[in-house]
Formats: structure tokens, sequence, C-alpha cells
């Protein structure tokens, strides 16, 4: 039996027992009661950035004058509490929860007015003073909006700037490795490793563009609209306001959205920053498989590069190893690219004047954010610096490559060089010895326009 002790809290529908050490009230504890479904609270990332909208929307009331500032100044106090990582067990509600997120709003509230109250002599009232001149119609969007922007700013986007800077290294280091190229995983003309890695940095640039093009918008928030984005209850210039105090907190320029009916109605901003995400998610499951594919081996695959060795591979396998950060990148890559369809599917699902799948989309978007931050620093750290070329391999494997007689297409047609790879691959034969027997060309000609070094340039000189 438990000894857990309980007090009773009044709500509009009645008593309700809460545990006596709770900081939430009856609100919390109902929606405890009625959404036992994940066990999986709301991220600690949006959660600070609530908390983040009701120092700002304290502030925005004391600004107005809307608020005393005995008030403003302890309800901002208890709520940067947890703004710094406090009491976080004090917000159990279920992601699974009503479509508004209006448990987590009041989840909030009803901390915040708890901390406030007790450190000050002041009753405040969850309703009445935390969320004045505030709905959850506007204060979860915004959330959303503002724990979005902060964790991509903050993580996301310093990650990739570690994974393209990497990328870059590698790049120069491996400038001239030459390689045989593919083209349907078949062999084709000759890069350098330098083409290839610069290829994929310049992917992970452009999504970085991609994520700042979608920033501004993500920008924008909707606080002011309060129940259906009218503002009832709420001051002229209650959102630019809240969004001139949050742009002082973060530093970011975060403005109020010209249309707060749009912010609430629908999600179609976390919708194309989720797509964002998506497409990095594809560049990186690019990356992860090449490493995959190049790696393989070490004897009987392509084996052109090797992985830094991270753990025994097989439980009953001796000595194999496995490319394990790639393999892990590219199940995040997968989550993300389910986390999308989730909110895809939940961005839809606005009716009328107010979307109803708000808490999955906070909690897919936010993940999708971490697990990108975190996989692109260990592909950074684990699997791109630190790799080492097997250049022996490299070079046995385009001094075999018949394909290279696409070079001499000019020099005896396209038909010619069809016989000359046909007889190359038939007879297990360097391209270069055919050719000295089938064509007119001396050897040192030849020697120059097979190598594989000048077929990596457009620019090399041409007989």
């Amino acid at each position: 039996m438990s000894s857990r002790q309980y007090r009773t809290e009044l709500d509009s529908l009645g008593e309700l027992q809460v545990p006596a050490d709770a900081l939430y009230g009856a609100q919390t504890q109902r929606a405890v009661d009625n959404f036992p479904i994940s066990g999986q609270p709301m991220p600690a990332a949006f959660l600070n950035a609530l908390a983040q909208v009701k120092i700002a929307c304290a502030e925005a009331n004391l600004r107005l004058a809307q608020m005393e500032a005995p008030m403003a100044n302890a309800i901002q106090a208890a709520a940067q509490q947890i703004v710094d990582g406090k009491h976080l067990e004090q917000f159990p509600v279920d992601v699974f929860q009503t479509g508004s997120g209006t448990s987590t709003n009041m989840n909030a509230n009803e901390v915040i007015a708890r901390l406030a109250s007790d450190a000050s002599s002041l009753a405040v009232h969850p309703n009445d003073h935390v969320n004045m001149s505030q709905s959850s119609n506007d204060v979860i969007p915004t959330t959303i909006h503002v724990s979005a922007v902060l964790e991509i700013r903050h993580h996301l986007q310093p990650a990739l700037l570690h994974l393209v800077n990497t990328l870059d290294i590698q790049a120069m280091e491996l400038q001239s490795v030459v390689k045989t190229g593919r083209t349907h995983l078949m062999d084709a003309m000759p890069v350098t490793l330098g083409q290839e890695l610069t290829a994929w940095k310049d992917q992970i640039r452009a999504n970085l563009q991609r994520l700042d093009d979608s920033l501004v918008r993500l920008q924008a928030l909707p606080q002011g609209g309060t129940a259906v984005g009218t503002g009832i209850n709420t001051p002229a210039g209650f959102g630019q306001e809240v969004a001139r105090v949050l742009t002082e907190q973060t530093g970011i320029p975060f403005t109020a959205m010209e249309n707060p009916f749009v912010g609430l109605a629908s999600q179609d901003t976390a919708v194309e920053m989720s797509g964002q995400l998506k497409t990095l998610a594809v560049s990186l499951m690019k990356i992860s498989n090449d490493l995959r594919w190049m790696n393989s081996g070490p004897l009987a695959g392509l084996g052109e590069i090797e992985l830094p060795a991270l753990q025994p591979g097989s439980s009953i396998m001796p000595g194999k190893i496995n490319p394990v950060i790639p393999e892990a990148v590219a199940m995040v890559c997968a989550q993300v690219i389910g986390n999308d369809t989730t909110i895809s599917i939940a961005g839809q699902s606005g009716n009328f004047q107010l979307n109803v799948m708000l808490p999955i989309i906070a909690w897919n978007l936010l993940q999708s954010v971490q697990l990108l931050a975190n996989a692109s620093r260990l592909l950074a750290d684990k699997a791109i610096d630190g790799f080492r070329v097997n250049r022996k391999h490299l070079q046995q494997a385009l001094d075999r490559n018949p394909v290279l007689v696409t070079a001499l297409n000019r020099e005896i047609g396209y038909e010619k060089g069809v016989m000359i790879a046909k007889r190359a691959y038939a007879e297990n034969r360097p391209i270069l010895d055919v050719a000295c027997e089938m064509t007119d060309l001396d050897k040192t000609q030849l020697s120059r326009l097979l190598d594989p070094a000048s077929l990596t340039h457009s620019d090399r000189h041409k007989s």
C-alpha cells in the first residue's frame, strides 16, 4: 500500500486528490489521470522555452500596465527556476494529451503560481496572474516556435558547422587521392576523395542555408492571439512586446506574427521546418551509406577506407569490426523522416481556428533537432575525422578500370571504345595495355590520356 500523502485541491469540476509534495494543482492532476498513455512528458527544451515565454508575458504585462511590479517579479523569478532546469519532475503530463496543450500550459501556470506564492507574500493565481493576457491556444504555438528556434540555433547549427569544418579539413588533405567513381554502384570515371568529401560538405552547407531560410518564419510568434486569434483579454501591442522581451532575453530576433490567426489555426511553419530537417536527414543518410560502402570489406568489399574501430562487431565472429557510427546516424535519419510524417499529419489537423495536435508537433520537431545535432557531431568526430585511406587498393582498382576508355572517345570514337572496354573486361587486363594493341596511339600518348588524376579535372589538356 502506498504511503504517499495527498492534499485536496478544488477546480471547476470539483475536488481532487493531489500528491501533497506536488507544486502543481488540480488541472495538472486531472491530466495525469486522464492521459496514462506513453509515460513520456513534454521535452525539457519545450518546458524551458515555455518558462521563458511566461517570463516574457509577465514582463509585457508589466510594461503595458496590466500587472504591478511585485506580481510580475514574483512570476518571473519562479519561471526562471524552470529555465534554470529546476522542478522538471513537476511536469508529468503526457505528450499525448489534449491537442491544444492546455494541460501543459496549466501545469506551468500552477507550478509557477505555487513557487511565486511561496517565495512572496502574494497570492499568485495560475489563471488570473501567470496566464494573464494569454491563452493555451497562443502560448503553446508560440512555445513550439521558441523552443525549436533555440534548439536549432544553439545545438543543431553549431553541430552542422562542425561537420562542415571536419569535412573541409579531410577534403583538403585528400584532394589529390584519386579513386574510381561509381554510378549505379558500378565503376565509372575517376574522382578524387577530396571531390567526394567536398560534395558532402556542400550538401550540409545547403542544409544550413535551408534552416536559415525557415528560421525567419519560425521566429515569428502568434502570442497575443489568445483564444481564437482576435486577442480577447489582451492589451494592444502585447504580442509585439512579448517578442521584444524574448529578443532581449535570447539575442534572437523574434517578431510578432502579422496575422496571429494563422499561427493558431495552422502549424505550417513547423511543418516547413520539419521538411528542412527531413532534407538534412536524407543528406546525412546518403553520406552515411557512402561511408558504409567505402568501408565495406575489408577483403570482400570495396575496402577503400577504414573507419575508426570503436567496438567489437560481433558476439560470435572474432575480429569483426562494423561501421557503427554511420549505422547509428542512418537510424537517426529514419526516425527523423518518420517524425516528419507525423508532423505533416498533425499539421493538417487544424479545424477552423485551432490546430489540435500541438503537443506531438512539439515533441517530434524537438526530437528531430536533438537527434540530428547529436548524430552530426558523432559523424564528424567518430567517422569522418580519423578514417584511414587504403591507397594501394584505390590504385589497383583504378589501374584495372576499363571505363577509363571514355577519355579516348574524341580520339577513337565511342564504338571503338566499347570494343576496347569489352576486351579489357573479358581478359581482365588494364585498359592501357588493350588500347595499345587496338589503336594507333602510342603508349606515351595513351598514358597521358588515360591518367586517372588528369581525368578528375575538366580543364585537362587533350591532344
